[in-house]
C-alpha cells in the first residue's frame, strides 16, 4: 500500500470516528462500535474486531478527541 492510499485511508477513517465521536456522549453500552462499524462499512473500508474495539474504547475515554493513526498504532 503506498503511503497516499495509507494516508487516504487513515483520512476516511478518522472521518468516521469524528462523526462517531460527535454523538457519542450519553450512548448506551456498544452505541459507539455500533456505529462505528456501520460508518466503517457506509465508507468501504474494512478494520479488524481488535482495532474497531481500540478505537470505540479511545472514543468513550477520550470524549471525541480521537487520532486514529495512534490509537491503531498500537
Amino acid at each position: 500500500m503506498s503511503a497516499n492510499t495509507s494516508s487516504d485511508r487513515t483520512e476516511a477513517i478518522q472521518a468516521v470516528v469524528d462523526r462517531v465521536s460527535s454523538y457519542q456522549d450519553g450512548a448506551p453500552e456498544g452505541t459507539v462500535e455500533k456505529e462505528l462499524r456501520s460508518g466503517l462499512a457506509d465508507a468501504g473500508l474494512e478494520l479488524g474486531d481488535g482495532e474497531i474495539t481500540a478505537l470505540a474504547e479511545a472514543v468513550e475515554a477520550e470524549h471525541g478527541n480521537v487520532d486514529v493513526s495512534k490509537v491503531l498504532a498500537d
